[in-house]
């Protein structure tokens, strides 16, 4: 009896100590999968975002700040280091709205930090620049059809003579055609994506 008892408490030890080698060993890969290691990102690497709001060359100032999300993982050597869903906060570097008449719109962007883990991390990167569309032949177009239309609104009306005078009252409506209609801003709604490069490299505590 006292034999049995000898060999139950022995494999009650043993199987206790096993029990506890095995938690120890989940606890240490646990740990280790955890861990942060630094990785550093070199220049020109991509980093894919989406923005988290409307960015348009007439309602944005140079300074203004944006919020934008990483849309695709950066991983080195089988590590995550930037993760998809990161949030990242960009700055508006310039904008122009687009002229009336003449003018071409234009929205510089870059990107200034990425949350990481819960860490916020300062990012260089090379600004984005988005130019609008031309606009002077169509507005052109627009003055010389609407002065072409008043001579001919003059010549039904007086004759000969109101060539002269509907001729540049045609040029104004043409003008103001041109005015209301010419405009060309750069718009960028809510989820577009973009794609900006590091101008500097970045280092990064990487899980894993």
């Amino acid at each position: 009896m006292l034999h049995l008892m000898h060999l139950s408490k022995r494999n009650y030890i043993l199987l206790g100590g096993s029990v506890l080698l095995a938690t120890t060993l989940a606890l240490a890969a646990s740990l280790e999968l955890n861990r942060s290691h630094p990785v550093t990102l070199p220049d020109a690497t991509p980093i894919h975002v989406t923005l988290n709001q409307t960015l348009a060359s007439d309602d944005n100032r140079s300074g203004d700040r944006f919020e934008a999300t990483v849309s695709e993982p950066i991983v080195v050597a089988e590590k995550t280091v930037i993760p998809k869903g990161a949030p990242v906060e960009g700055l508006v570097i310039d904008a122009h709205h687009s002229g009336r008449l003449m003018g071409r719109a234009h929205l510089q962007l870059a990107l200034e930090s990425v949350t990481v883990g819960g860490r916020s991390y300062d990012i260089d990167t090379a600004s984005r620049t988005r130019i609008g569309g031309k606009h002077r032949n169509r507005n052109l177009a627009l003055i010389g059809g609407g002065a072409g239309g008043g001579a001919l609104i003059g010549a039904i009306a007086a004759g000969g003579r109101g060539v002269l005078i509907g001729g540049p009252i045609g040029a104004g409506v043409g003008t103001a055609a041109a005015f209301v209609t010419g405009r060309k801003d750069v718009r960028l709604p809510v989820e577009t994506p973009l794609t900006f490069t590091l101008a500097k490299p970045v280092t990064i505590n990487a899980k894993g």
